[in-house]
């Protein structure tokens, strides 16, 4: 359900982007004396606003061996409070305001996100300067909370699709920390409650202002205000981070597999995978690959009308192209109808690829793909949050909001010859990765 301010600053915002960049909303970035980025956003969105802490540190920084998944435990005790505000104390505060507050962690980045009312943003931007330079914990609490991280990574495994996942990953990869997956190594996880000691070096290293940027959108407008709220509890924190030295994964000269046994009923999955370029909003090849997903696996796309509507041996059949700060991974995932369809699946993507590199795909298609990427960003703005939310993984990635411009103009520059060669060069059986999951019961 939207709110009813939504759909005229869409229309605004769409009439904007026709006439400049896509982005419709100005924007201010500033930069304090310890490091740490603000960006706000002023937005008409009827007394609400959004806050985002994305901290530029996920799993692909977990670089020591047997510390896993530090990054994504640190969503969970960063609600552990401090001793100014306590746990319950925070909860109670956050929900007397009726906010919403979570978070979420990937492998490129950590997110704390709330949404609230406008006239609350001086006790939010207490609140969390207080928890990011002052958290505090026991040892108790420490353990609580790494054995709930282990009970969510074995609920996990009932999930086909994430057991699927880790498999991949870890045959994918041999040395960059894409190879585990954003809640870790299973021996890692279950080892955590003796690593207190660890888990305050791992705070003390990456919870710097310096590797963290706050995004606030919505009516802050005039924005001096807010910037000197954040200025006032945010400026003593210290500068101090050091960026990890991430293992550099070389170059992929032969085709891996991977059988994955289910322990359980499940429809068979198939996964798809080639070595994908980091994302940077002005290469041609991320933005040509971003709409050779949508080509190759989308709604619209040829194999999808195949497999899943005229055959339908394929009930699920998704593009994985996403954007990642480094080398990582583009490709298919099928659910299959019954173990007996997954040659002829994994045969029609072969196919598919086949085709798109023997001949280019339709101008009108690649066109209507590039437009309802462009359509489908600018519908995510419609409140604060929803905005935010959009923006976040540009800042955690690029370090800012201005590549969003910058990739929509190379999207502008991508044509169908530009996405056969990419098929091309990318889509390789040498730099394939193939991950079948079968249940066993």
């Amino acid at each position: 359900m939207h709110l009813k301010f939504a759909l005229p600053a869409v229309l605004l915002a769409l009439a904007a982007a026709a006439s400049a960049g896509v982005f419709p909303y100005r924007f201010e970035t500033h930069t304090l004396a310890n490091g740490l980025k603000v960006i706000l956003v002023p937005m008409p969105a009827e007394g609400l606003v959004a806050y985002y802490s994305i901290v530029r540190t996920g799993s692909r920084d977990e670089v020591e061996p047997g510390r896993s998944g530090f990054a994504h435990f640190f969503e969970h005790m960063m609600f552990r409070g401090t001793e100014r505000f306590p746990a319950g104390e925070y909860d109670r505060l956050i929900t007397a305001m009726g906010a919403n507050a979570n978070a979420y962690t990937t492998d490129d980045y950590t997110c704390y996100h709330l949404s609230f009312a406008a006239k609350d943003l001086p006790q939010v931007v207490e609140l969390e300067a207080d928890r990011f330079q002052n958290l505090a914990y026991t040892e108790q609490d420490f353990q609580t909370e790494a054995g709930a991280v282990y009970g969510e990574y074995r609920k996990g495994r009932t999930n086909p699709f994430e057991v699927l996942e880790e498999a991949l990953r870890d045959t994918a990869f041999e040395v960059h920390t894409y190879k585990h997956t954003t809640i870790g190594f299973e021996a890692d996880i279950a080892a955590m409650p003796g690593m207190l000691d660890y888990s305050r070096s791992f705070f003390q290293r990456f919870y710097r202002p310096d590797n963290v940027i706050i995004l606030v959108a919505g009516e802050i407008d005039p924005v001096e205000a807010t910037l000197t709220l954040i200025r006032q509890h945010y400026g003593h924190w210290q500068s101090g981070y050091i960026p990890p030295q991430v293992p550099v994964e070389p170059e992929q000269t032969t085709p891996r597999r991977v059988e994955v046994p289910y322990q359980g009923r499940t429809l068979p999955l198939l996964a798809v995978m080639w070595k994908a370029p980091a994302f940077d909003p002005a290469d041609l090849d991320v933005a040509a690959g971003l709409a050779l997903g949508e080509l190759l696996a989308g709604p619209t796309s040829p194999l999808y009308r195949e497999l899943v509507l005229n055959r339908r041996t394929v009930q699920r059949l998704m593009g994985q192209f996403q954007a990642q700060r480094d080398p990582g991974l583009w490709g298919v995932i099928a659910q299959v109808a019954e173990d007996e369809h997954l040659p002829e699946v994994e045969k029609a993507i072969a196919d598919a690829v086949a085709e798109l590199e023997r001949r280019p795909p339709a101008a009108e298609h690649l066109e209507a793909v590039k437009a309802h990427l462009r359509y489908s960003f600018l519908m995510s703005l419609e409140t604060p949050d929803q905005l935010a939310g959009e923006l976040a993984p540009w800042i955690a990635l690029t370090g800012g909001v201005e590549g969003v411009d910058t990739f929509f103009a190379t999207l502008e520059r991508v044509t169908p010859a530009e996405v056969q060669r990419l098929a091309a060069a990318r889509l390789r059986p040498e730099r394939s990765t193939v991950a079948v999951l079968k249940g066993v019961e």
